[in-house]
């Protein structure tokens, strides 16, 4: 059996809340991401972990406080590669959905329209007469 995530709910007040989406903003990081580091965190240091504020924290082992992660060039060019792409992608589906937009209008006010045949119900009919287009 794999390895399965399990989801825990708890509620704060508002303020909490703020304070804490700041902090995610701040290091650039979703709310997920903040309460998963610290349950691993925590499950790391067997429940003895402390929340102090910053400028109470002791560093340990000559580290600074908090901790920082260089990250290759690579994959910083590779996630404004892919963020590049998605706005891309975006950008073509709300052109795509202005053209169907336009495209059903266009049907909708055609007047002169004699017959409109659903490729759906030619497929259903089962007579051998091919239909003519025009």
């Amino acid at each position: 059996m794999g390895n399965k995530n399990k989801t825990i709910s708890f509620r704060v007040n508002e303020d909490t809340f703020d304070a804490l989406r700041d902090i995610a903003e701040e290091r650039d990081l979703s709310l997920s991401a903040v309460f998963r580091d610290y349950v691993d965190s925590l499950v790391a240091h067997d429940g003895k972990v402390r929340v102090v504020p910053e400028n109470q924290a002791e560093p340990t082992d000559g580290e600074e406080f908090p901790p920082r992660v260089e990250v290759p060039k690579s994959f910083v060019r590779e996630h404004e590669r892919l963020e590049l792409e998605a706005q891309h992608l975006r950008d073509q589906l709300e052109e795509h959905k202005a053209y169907v937009d336009h495209l059903r209008s266009r049907v909708e006010s055609d007047g002169d329209v004699e017959e409109v045949i659903q490729l759906e119900e030619l497929d259903e009919q089962n007579d051998d007469e091919p239909y003519q287009l025009g």
